[in-house]
């Protein structure tokens, strides 16, 4: 035991860390009598202490692990002289409900630890929300498949050069670039649109290029009666830059699509976000938001049938925000 009281077992020469010789990996020090023995806590030994043996191998046992048992998600070592096996992952008894929630609950555990499968889904999972906030949007082919839907198709820039500025400077992905602005303005046309949506890449293009047609088209099927502007799809964009596109256009409404910060169990969950009488200047608290539009959180025709009722709550308030609420399932919820 170390001097904090910590059962440590070492071999000469070796730290825990990886590190060889004296002090080891992170230049800490041994402790007296225990040579290149290193400590995750940085602690050394107390005096006198020598370096434990190694311990014994466990009788007929052949290390080699058996495929995990499906049924619990358990894995175990066969004895290879018929004794018991011996379990290395115990279950949680909660596991079954797993089947109700993608959460992370009841992975069971190794000791006191999480089992290496969990520690790997982990890793993945983590993995894809990073390449999700990172991946470029493929603007071309995106435009192409929404302008063969039967929708007009422009684009925007906003006035963050590439992905890296995009995301240290947020300020500057909710505002056009010139060019934008320049092209959007001669654009307008008298009388504007009821709405205008804009697709914006926001923190997940991998969301974008999913969901954003199968949303526009079910959009489109909710709205008869409303005139819709052009389509404008929106690099390095941030949720107010749609304020901006709508004003420019003369819009009524603007509906600004975007992929959502990625979290680990969905690293593809599209956001819109609503704002009457767009402008720029526009808060949050002026914003009405529809999220975790996909298959596996919020269908695409719900998310549709919202946002028909806020433009309907909104055109009889003139206002979206903190004062429109959404009364699209009040009938249902009333019986």
């Amino acid at each position: 035991r170390d001097g904090a009281g910590v059962g440590v077992v070492s071999r000469p020469g070796a730290g825990a860390g990886g590190g060889s010789g004296a002090g080891g990996a992170g230049g800490v020090p041994d402790g007296p009598g225990t040579p290149g023995t290193q400590h995750g806590s940085g602690l050394s030994d107390g005096p006198g202490v020598s370096d434990l043996p190694d311990l014994p191998d466990l009788p007929g046992v052949s290390g080699v692990p058996d495929a995990p048992d499906g049924s619990d998600g358990s894995g175990r070592f066969r004895s290879a002289q018929g004794a018991p096996a011996i379990p290395l992952v115990e279950p949680d008894r909660w596991r079954r409900l797993r089947a109700f929630t993608p959460a992370r609950i009841a992975l069971g555990r190794t000791g006191a630890s999480q089992p290496t499968s969990a520690l790997l889904a982990f890793s993945l999972a983590h993995a894809l929300a990073r390449d999700a906030v990172h991946e470029p949007l493929g603007v071309a082919d995106l435009a192409a498949r929404v302008a063969a839907s039967g929708f007009d198709v422009r684009h925007a820039h906003s006035r963050a050069a590439d992905r890296p500025q995009f995301l240290r400077r947020p300020d500057l992905g909710r505002r056009l670039d010139e060019v934008s602005a320049s092209r959007l303005r001669g654009a307008a046309r008298s009388p504007g649109p009821d709405l205008v949506f804009v697709v914006a890449d926001g923190l997940s293009a991998l969301a974008v290029a999913r969901h954003a047609l199968p949303m526009l088209e079910a959009a489109r099927a909710a709205l008869p009666g409303w005139s819709l502007g052009p389509v404008v799809i929106a690099e390095q964009a941030r949720v107010a830059l749609g304020d901006e596109v709508g004003q420019l256009l003369g819009a009524a409404a603007v509906a600004l699509l975007v992929g959502e910060r990625p979290g680990l169990s969905s690293p593809d969950s599209l956001g819109i976000y609503l704002t009457w009488a767009p402008r720029v200047g526009r808060s949050d608290a002026e914003r009405n938001c529809i999220s975790n539009i996909r298959p596996e959180g919020l269908g695409y025709e719900a998310a549709a049938r919202t946002l028909a009722g806020l433009l309907t709550g909104a055109r009889r308030l003139g206002a979206t925000g903190i004062a429109l609420k959404d009364e699209s399932e009040k009938p249902l919820l009333g019986g």
